[in-house]
Order: structure tokens, then sequence, then C-alpha cells
């Protein structure tokens, strides 16, 4: 933190945090005015000013073990879920997952005195900080639950539009339950390893997205959907993978030991050029789409060196594996990019992963549409696309 910063104001703060958001993104003037006018720093009352209005999010309760259990979210993720959301005047909105209460302080800026917002939290820690902070700042008319977000509020619905501020895995048939018609639910969604902010619109029997931005977020408790399988006999390296994913543990462990075939494509990329959207790709086509995560050991003897230690693309099958990779380029100042295979199909998968590397390369913007069915509704031919099953609905991903 410089002097300037510690001696800045709130206000100028706040300001400087909106200014820096329109830096990498349009916002709506609803949106950009009640990012300017709610204190932030009052819903985050044990953390530095500077740190209320950092990028950062900041952790405001967490498990015994020290893992993550509710933050207040980076402002530019808040910025844009808000802006995807798409809220008018009067309307009546859900959020799933209280937080501080900051997020719901600006729905319900947005909303306007004739809308209503319900926030719903399942640690009642969590919702007792949330409901002091809406009332010391104005907002006592913010309704804040402790229940399970997978639940909702039906006694308070049909919502016009639902928020969801942790990573669900799978969306609950009560979320589409308690939407209205063509109404909208933005949250952040996770399959075959990675997390995407998704804006879904409800029709008459699927959602469909018109909105995909990359992001993180404090997984949702109660949907134990995603696994994760150590694949080196001392811990150095694991997959994360999904339920309908038949990732074989034993096959698998040791695989990195193995013969490793290296496959470099054509594309290249700038220092700070973003590459996640290949993993979209691959996820679109390829049921063995994981996330490998090495650990620091791993990566510094050579064993395992994804692009991105902690989450990087991955392929798994039959006992063998190929992930994302990047070396320097012959090109002062960029990065090429490849797969590194292992197994008796590691040159083949990590063939694969190119494959994917270029057609990001032919439009490195593109995301897919994705659609999701509630199970046991029937997927028409002509939306046909790359099926992923879950236990209450059918994401299908398609370019």
């Amino acid at each position: 933190m410089d002097t300037t910063t510690a001696a800045a104001s709130p206000e100028a703060l706040r300001d400087q945090m909106v200014d820096r958001i329109l830096t990498s993104q349009r916002l709506p003037r609803p949106v950009e005015t009640a990012l300017r006018r709610i204190e932030r720093h009052r819903y985050v009352p044990d953390a530095p000013l500077a740190d209320a209005y950092d990028e950062k999010a900041v952790i405001t309760h967490t498990f015994p073990d020290g893992t993550h259990l509710s933050c207040a979210s980076g402002p530019t993720i808040v910025a844009a879920m808000l802006t995807a959301l798409d809220i008018q005047p009067g309307q009546r909105i859900l959020e799933i997952g209280a937080g501080t209460g900051y997020n719901a302080a600006l729905l319900a800026t947005l909303a306007g005195a004739d809308g209503q917002v319900t926030t719903i939290d399942i640690n009642a820690d969590v919702t007792a900080a949330a409901r002091r902070n809406l009332d010391d700042t104005g907002f006592p008319h913010v309704r804040v639950l402790t229940r399970d977000g997978a639940d909702g509020a039906t006694e308070h619905g049909p919502f016009d539009r639902i928020i969801v501020t942790v990573g669900a895995w799978d969306i609950p048939r009560t979320w589409w339950d308690q939407l209205a018609p063509d109404g909208r639910l933005v949250l952040p969604l996770r399959w075959r390893g990675t997390t995407r902010a998704v804006a879904l619109t409800k029709h008459q029997d699927h959602w469909k997205s018109d909105w995909v931005f990359l992001c993180g977020f404090v997984p949702m408790l109660g949907q134990p959907g995603e696994q994760k399988t150590i694949i080196h006999p001392d811990g150095l390296a694991a997959l994360h993978h999904d339920l309908d994913q038949p990732i074989d543990a034993d096959a698998l462990r040791g695989v990195l030991d193995q013969e490793k075939s290296t496959v470099w494509s054509d594309v290249t990329v700038h220092g700070h050029e973003p590459f996640d959207r290949v993993w979209l790709h691959l996820s679109a086509v390829d049921d063995g789409t994981v996330r490998i995560e090495a650990d620091q050991q791993a990566v510094a003897t050579g064993l395992c060196t994804p692009a991105i230690a902690s989450r990087s693309p991955a392929l798994a099958k039959d006992g063998s594996l190929a992930y994302f990779t990047i070396q320097r380029s012959s090109t002062p100042g960029r990065w090429q990019l490849g797969a590194i295979g292992h197994g008796p199909l590691g040159h083949h998968l990590a063939s694969r992963i190119v494959d994917q590397i270029d057609a990001w390369d032919r439009d490195r913007t593109a995301d897919p549409e994705i659609l999701a069915f509630p199970a046991g509704a029937p997927i028409p031919s002509q939306m046909r696309g790359k099926i992923i099953t879950k236990p209450e609905n059918r994401l299908v991903l398609r370019y």
C-alpha cells in the first residue's frame, strides 16, 4: 500500500475501484452508480480500508481447517455479474450466498423502492453478519434467511432474477421452479474442473446462456459432485473430475512416471494474454476433460509442468493422461502452447489438446453456448452438442 492509497478517503477509493473496473468492462449507468454509492468498506469492517476496495476478494469466514467459507467477492466479478443479471426496477431478486451483505445492498439499490431482495446462506454466522451490515447501512428491508441455498425461498417468489454467489456444481430444480418465465439466473457454474460465471435465461423447457465469464468462487456446500484423484504416489499431482466421468484412479496412479510425449502447436500468446478458453473448447468436445493440479515440487523437478500448476486442463482416458502446457517462444515476450502426454495414449491425448488449441486460435474470444435441461427432459436434435450429465440437469455445450 503506498502513502497515497493509505491517506485516501473511502469515497476516493470507491471511485478508484469503479474507474479500475471500467478499464476492463462497460457498465450500465445504474450498475456504475450503485458501485460508486454503496460503501463496501462497511461490509468488511475488519479489513483495512485499502483492502476493502482492492481487486482481491476479502475472506470473512473460514472453516476450522482454514479453507474459505465466505468472502466479499472481488469487485470486477461483482460488477460483471450484476451487469449480466440485467436488473429492472421493481423486480423480485433471490441471492444464494449472503456473503457480507454487500451484494444484496447493490441488488436492492438496482431493484429500487418497489423491488424485493431475499438473500440466503446456510451458515448462521454468515447471515448474522450480513443482517447486521445491511441494517447498519440502511437496508433493513432486505430479507436475510438462514437455510440451504438449494431450497430457495418459495414463500417469497416467484423471482424475476436469481443470482448465485457460490460455486454451484449443479442447478437445483427449486431454482427453476422459483424463477418466473423468461427470468434470468446468473451463477458460477462448475464443470470439468473449471468454473465460469454463466447467465441463463429460462425458456419453456430449458435454460440458455448468453454470457460466460471466467471466475472463481467458494464452492457451494452440499454439492459433492466434483472428486479429487491423487495420481502420484507421493501426492505431488492430482486430477479434479466430475461424478459422471469414469476416472480409474488405480490405472492413473504413477502415470506421470511413464514416458513423456510432447506435442506443440504453432499458437503463441504474449505474456498477459489469457488462454483459459482452451479449457472451454476441450470440455465441449471431450468427455475426458479434467483439471490437473501439480505440487511445486512436481513442477521444479519436471515431473509435471502444466501451464498453471494449480489449475490447468487435462485429458484422462484408460490409464493415460495429457495436460496443457506452455514454453517460451523463439519470439521474445511470447509463449508457445502445447500439451504433454503420458501412458499408452499419451501422444494421442496430447494431440487432441493441440487440436483444441488450434480451434481456440481461430476465434480467441468465442464462448460456447450452454443449454441446461432438467433431468428427464428430452433434448431436441437441433440442440445437440456435448452432453454433461449431472443429477438434476444435463448441460449441452456447443460452439
